[in-house]
């Protein structure tokens, strides 16, 4: 059974930073995509960032480009995203979710946490 625990979400004001932390546990494939997805009300999800498990590649949305690092403690199974420069429009519910890596960019995501909530004030 995949399980994630999620944790770093809260309340930031623009310009601040926030850090999101995923403990992924009981999967085992290769070629895969780990990081997070985000959905704020009304709006389709959006593949903000992710890692490959097997070669280590990184993943960016062209929204959170140049402000948010996605990074990897294999011996921890955990990932983090560092989000710095944060605005109001990056509000949303994050999720953390783990794909095959092909699949990533079409949001096919086969697994995802509970989420977190991240909260930007203008």
């Amino acid at each position: 059974e995949v399980q994630f625990v999620e944790s770093g979400g809260g309340l930031v004001r623009a310009g601040g930073s926030l850090r999101l932390s995923c403990a992924a546990s009981g999967y085992t494939f290769d070629e895969t995509c780990i990081g997070w997805f985000r959905q704020a009300p009304g709006k389709e999800r959006e593949g903000v960032s992710c890692i490959e498990s097997k070669e280590g590649n990184t993943h960016y949305a062209m929204s959170v480009k140049g402000r948010f690092t996605i990074s990897s403690d294999n011996a921890k199974n955990t990932v983090y995203l560092q989000m710095n420069s944060l605005k109001p429009e990056d509000t949303a519910v994050y999720y953390c979710a783990l794909a095959p890596t092909t699949n990533w960019a079409t949001g096919e995501y086969e697994y995802w946490g509970q989420g977190t909530q991240v909260t930007v004030s203008s």
